[in-house]
């Protein structure tokens, strides 16, 4: 898969560097198994704030009054195990999976050739960002803790859903006007194709990641990142 030399790769975390399997069978299983030990954790103002969108958002979302601490919890459980993409849901998780990391408990997947290329890529001059639905804190863990050791000194940027829906076209927009660069000028490396064609939609170039379970839904593929090249 040759493409047009960019400036800048913006790559997807999930089903792109790393398998899908890990986040789902690793990350938010932890994540539910020391849920409660948020409570112990109130006093942190990030947690606090979190506590608070999560009741605004229980009543705005699901039409739901949560008027303890417990209900709070029991609501983030949920939507952990309903995957919703929501900001204090995944800031929370990177609170608890920053414990996990640093005790060694977890380590981020990432599938065997990404190190290599993103070192490689950096080295060539490209510059390189993130961007997942995990909170940003979270993807510094993932990248930080990772099975290949340290990687977030190839990164300059991370963006997640506080900057806008992965789905959005106008977020993209603002990843450009952010980055300073035109939108030909970057690419964007992601598995799920609505998140393409939103990029694909104000003119970045776009590569469908087809890693194990993933279906072939758009024109440009790769299967690993060492297939993507440029001319």
């Amino acid at each position: 898969m040759t493409i047009k030399q960019p400036k800048y790769i913006l790559t997807d975390i999930e089903g792109t560097t790393s398998s899908i399997s890990f986040v789902a069978e690793e990350l938010f299983p932890y994540f539910r198994n020391h849920i409660s030990d948020l409570l112990a954790l109130k006093a942190n103002p990030v947690v606090k704030e979190a506590f608070e969108q999560t009741v605004q958002l229980a009543l705005s979302e699901d039409g739901e009054t949560l008027s303890t601490d417990e209900e709070i919890i029991e609501k983030l459980r949920q939507w952990s195990i309903e995957d919703r993409k929501i900001t204090p849901l995944k800031t929370l998780q990177g609170v608890l999976w920053d414990k996990g990391y640093r005790d060694g408990v977890l380590k981020g997947h990432v599938y065997p050739e990404v190190a290599t290329c993103l070192k490689k890529w950096k080295a060539e001059g490209l510059n390189l960002g993130v961007f997942s639905s995990g909170s940003v804190p979270a993807q510094k863990l993932i990248f930080g803790y990772s099975i290949a050791g340290d990687l977030t000194p190839c990164f300059s940027h991370y963006f997640d859903t506080t900057t806008g829906g992965k789905r959005e076209a106008e977020t993209y927009e603002k990843i450009a006007g952010i980055l300073g660069l035109n939108p030909g000028d970057i690419l964007f490396l992601s598995d799920i194709v609505e998140e393409l064609r939103a990029a694909d939609s104000k003119g970045f170039q776009t590569v469908q990641l087809l890693r194990p379970g993933t279906t072939v839904d758009w024109n440009t593929t790769a299967q690993t990142f060492e297939e993507i090249t440029f001319g």
